[in-house]
């Protein structure tokens, strides 16, 4: 069974939740209702016994264009909608920096395959961690982890309501007792609400279809810029500034969450049946997302200049059937999205319940404390729909510390007798500029959302 559920689970294209499900490695004991051997005691509530380590070490089948398929997946998502915004308010200078993470993101991708090798009873981001560091260093990334899954739920759903707004503008709808609920507010709550039910599915292979249009979705956006620009409704004749440099620190979160992935890579890893070619796929899998990433973040400010909207989608002309398309695309993306994300808390939780309890009892637990936890963030993003400050604060606060700064960290605590003195540099020098790039871009979006917040509550 554990070997199924793992194969259905790396099957899942999509950036921020799909192989998130992976950090959890105790859920076959779950759906098999048998007796887990986990410690729950352990942050993430389980260690596999090594005969199960060597088993699922063994059940990898993902071929290298599954793989590619899988991480490019897993790349492409909330990020793209904000890069011509990005390049837009830092010039088409910082095509460079968003470059230069790319290539950065792929050498820290190698390396997590690196500290794999050094340890293959590994299964996950925070095994690596533990391996490194320890305990503590399990609890780091771990928590990591699970607040950039729940950063990144909150800006799915501002994405939501904003591009509800523009899909479905229209008459003003009015709930008694709830005056000061906006149209588009109501839309949202209900669109969450619809999505709702999918956080009381136990069966992961249940929900794992919810992520199986992912990239499909992420090329319609694509396609839509492009036809908006070929078709002639939109000329691109913009012209885009070189450089804004104080606007940097904020544009790099933006640029940074793009790439962000690697805490499901090593569940990727391991998906492989010729692990050895992991590098070569994060090679190409990074190669075609930047050129993607590239071409839309030019095409997007060229053809609306300083006007270009945070998503791309909301730029694009609205009485157009391909605008309505991804519009469309872009409001049933997180729809889908919440079930998968909230899938590592549920495992975990319905782990750490006592064995005394029901499967019955233990399902409402779980339910219950998904639909409160979704309610929240749906206040949350409801209260804070600033989607650009949202992401950017995702990206320097957390996002950086899983591309950049964990992994060469890792690495050089697992090879520390063995490295070379130029690759001992080398990632001592992208802690230092991830550290440093994360600093600038926490405390410059962290601002600008305080100064919109305060703006918009003194009007």
């Amino acid at each position: 069974m554990l070997g199924k559920l793992r194969k259905s689970v790396a099957k899942l294209p999509f950036h921020e939740s799909n192989l998130a499900l992976k950090q959890v490695k105790c859920d076959a004991c779950i759906e098999e209702n048998g007796v887990c051997k986990c410690d729950n005691g352990d942050i993430e509530g389980m260690v596999m016994t090594e005969d199960a380590a060597d088993q699922q070490a063994r059940s990898g089948n993902s071929s290298f264009l599954h793989a590619v398929l899988n991480m490019s997946g897993m790349l492409i998502g909330l990020g793209q909608l904000s890069t011509p915004y990005a390049l837009e308010n830092g010039g088409w200078g910082s095509v460079f920096l968003l470059v230069g993470l790319g290539f950065i993101c792929t050498y820290t991708s190698h390396v997590l395959g690196k500290c794999l090798d050094k340890n293959p009873k590994s299964e996950s981001f925070a095994d690596i961690g533990e391996n490194a560091f320890g305990r503590k260093g399990r609890v780091l990334t771990t928590t990591f982890i699970y607040i950039e899954i729940f950063m990144a739920l909150v800006s799915y759903t501002i994405s939501l309501h904003d591009n509800l707004i523009t899909v479905l503008s229209g008459p003003q709808i009015k709930l008694p007792g709830v005056p000061n609920l906006h149209t588009s507010q109501l839309i949202t709550v209900v669109a969450v609400l619809i999505a709702l039910p999918s956080l009381w599915l136990r069966d992961l292979s249940s929900i794992s279809f919810l992520s199986s249009g992912g990239i499909l979705m992420s090329l319609v956006v694509f396609i839509s810029v492009v036809c908006t620009a070929v078709f002639g409704s939109v000329e691109a004749n913009h012209s885009i500034p070189f450089l804004h440099v104080k606007n940097i620190p904020a544009i790099s979160g933006l640029y940074i969450y793009s790439y962000a992935g690697h805490f499901v890579f090593p569940n990727l890893y391991k998906a492989m049946k010729d692990p050895s070619k992991f590098t070569k796929v994060s090679i190409v899998s990074f190669a075609a997302c930047t050129l993607l990433y590239t071409a839309l973040a030019f095409l997007g400010a060229k053809m609306f200049g300083p006007e270009v909207n945070p998503q791309i989608t909301l730029s694009l002309p609205r009485h157009h059937f391909i605008t309505k398309i991804a519009l469309w695309a872009t409001v049933l993306t997180p729809m889908t999205k919440y079930a998968l994300e909230f899938a590592p808390f549920a495992i975990q939780l319905e782990n750490n319940l006592p064995d005394s309890l029901s499967s019955r009892m233990k399902l409402i637990i779980r339910g219950f404390v998904g639909s409160i936890l979704l309610l929240v963030i749906l206040s949350l993003a409801l209260s804070v729909p600033y989607f650009e400050h949202v992401l950017s604060l995702t990206g320097s606060l957390v996002s950086v510390c899983i591309c950049m700064t964990f992994p060469s960290a890792f690495y050089i605590k697992l090879s520390w007798p063995h490295i070379s003195k130029p690759v001992l540099i080398l990632n001592l020098s992208l802690i230092a500029f991830g550290s440093i790039l994360g600093v600038l871009g926490t405390i410059s979006s962290a601002k600008m959302l305080i100064k919109t917040l305060l703006r918009a509550h003194s009007t």
